[in-house]
């Protein structure tokens, strides 16, 4: 299906990160955009106050009955009547990640997959394109601070894509560029097991377009298997690697490197960001400016106005008595860095990592590790487990992960958290999860404040 030529297109689940990007590209473009979701959300706002018609109510009444085009997310239930009824009556009916696929397939596209990483990389890439004058076409799975945006378009035919692994979606795409960021077990509600998710990755390789490249973290596991016509591989310092950072300093929570390839250096790099997870993810998305024979002088000028992305390490506040770090980790890789991270740019202070698990499936999967990586703080609270699309596993609670920690953990509710962030003596705090804890946010930060 030709994305340029539809004129009015229905979305299921417009609130979501990833398809309200979508909904946007439609829009920019002269479409007629409608769509539901099941709760009205800041984002859905701001799609409505772009012109979007949007109810909150699964009813076939409201639904867009001349609409050229539905599009739907995977999380929606399989027995929503709208998304039934269109079924029923033949229209085109398409999940988000065919309608990626058509934009791959008509652009030159740089798509951006793994279990942790990806959403920083792709808004970082995204953020120097758009910021060097290269331009493109942005559909992202946060908000980038710069922009308050997860959407931007460019006359320039290059699209930068978030590849969700969720669902298998991203084994649609057709990438020119393909970034690989990490094949840690994940989603194994979805594969099964640890080897069927890797064989997924390797197979998003495949999809690279003749001639095209894929840039991989070094040190993968099955990096043999990985596929690309050229192919690349970045590190934090490993020299192995094509790409890789070196003299690293750290100052005030920020860093400054040099980053050095195969044939080119770029020296004095500034990376406004907390969290040495970042200055790897910063080192992928400069390659991928080197692919595209992007000025170096403009990169670094770019990066050092960079911003980040909402709630990845993103500072709620920051002063000499506290610093409250929220941050969307959700696997125990993510959160270990996100701990580490904190704990070196704040040495001497006591952390505190408030953690609200994701899904009951992933919390029974990856137990173990929630634990080793929670014991890496001076303190833990862990909030119930989010359900988001999952029903409650008999057995499966925080007290899983609590159990298996060797250091005292503590459970609470959403009112207990804040009733403990009244009184508690606090100087490095951090939120962590992709459930609904981000609501929490605010609250915790005025409270903060007072006192």
């Amino acid at each position: 299906m030709n994305v340029r030529e539809l004129n009015r297109v229905y979305f299921i689940g417009i609130g979501g990160i990833g398809m309200s990007a979508l909904a946007r590209f439609f829009r920019e473009r002269g479409a007629v955009v409608k769509g539901y979701d099941r709760t009205k959300t800041e984002l859905t706002a701001q799609l409505e106050a772009e012109g979007m018609e949007i109810h909150y109510t699964d009813d076939v009444a409201l639904l867009d009955k001349e609409t050229e085009l539905v599009v739907y997310t995977p999380a929606i239930p399989k027995g929503h009547t709208e998304w039934n009824w269109y079924k029923d009556n033949n229209y085109n009916v398409f999940k988000r990640s065919d309608v990626l696929q058509w934009i791959t397939e008509a652009m030159y596209a740089v798509t951006v997959a793994g279990t942790h990483g990806k959403t920083t990389i792709s808004t970082m890439i995204a953020y120097l394109l758009r910021e060097t004058g290269y331009g493109c076409n942005a559909f992202l799975g946060g908000v980038s601070v710069n922009y308050n945006k997860n959407y931007w378009s460019s006359d320039n035919d290059t699209a930068v894509i978030e590849a969700d692994e969720y669902d298998r979606s991203f084994l649609k795409l057709f990438p020119d560029v393909a970034v690989l960021t990490a094949m840690d077990a994940d989603h194994l509600d979805i594969y099964g097991t640890v080897t069927d998710m890797e064989d997924a990755f390797i197979q998003y390789t495949r999809n690279i377009k003749p001639g095209g490249t894929l840039l991989a973290k070094h040190g993968l596991r099955r990096a043999a298997d990985l596929q690309g016509d050229t192919k690349l591989t970045y590190s934090l310092q490993n020299d192995a690697a094509d790409v890789f950072a070196t003299d690293i300093i750290q100052k005030q929570g920020e860093y400054i490197f040099n980053v050095s390839g195969k044939d080119w250096n770029i020296e004095q790099v500034h990376l406004p960001l907390g969290g040495m997870h970042n200055v790897e993810n910063a080192i992928a998305a400069i390659t991928v400016t080197k692919l595209l024979d992007i000025d170096s002088e403009k990169v670094k000028q770019a990066l050092s106005a960079f911003k980040g992305i909402r709630r990845r390490f993103e500072y709620v506040l920051k002063t000499e008595e506290i610093v409250y770090i929220d941050d969307y980790a959700h696997h125990p890789e993510e959160l270990s860095a996100l701990i580490k991270s904190a704990k070196q740019l704040f040495a001497g202070r006591r952390c505190v990592v408030v953690f609200q698990p994701h899904l009951f499936t992933r919390t029974r999967d990856l137990a173990e590790g929630f634990a080793h990586s929670l014991d890496m703080a001076d303190e833990a609270i862990l909030l119930d487990i989010y359900p988001a699309r999952e029903l409650p596993i008999e057995g499966i609670t925080s007290q899983m992960i609590a159990d298996k920690m060797e250091n005292k953990c503590t459970i609470l509710s959403k009112e207990g958290l804040l009733e403990y962030v009244k009184v508690a003596p606090l100087d490095l705090f951090v939120t962590a999860g992709a459930g609904d804890i981000d609501k929490l946010v605010q609250p915790i930060k005025e409270i903060l404040e007072k006192k």
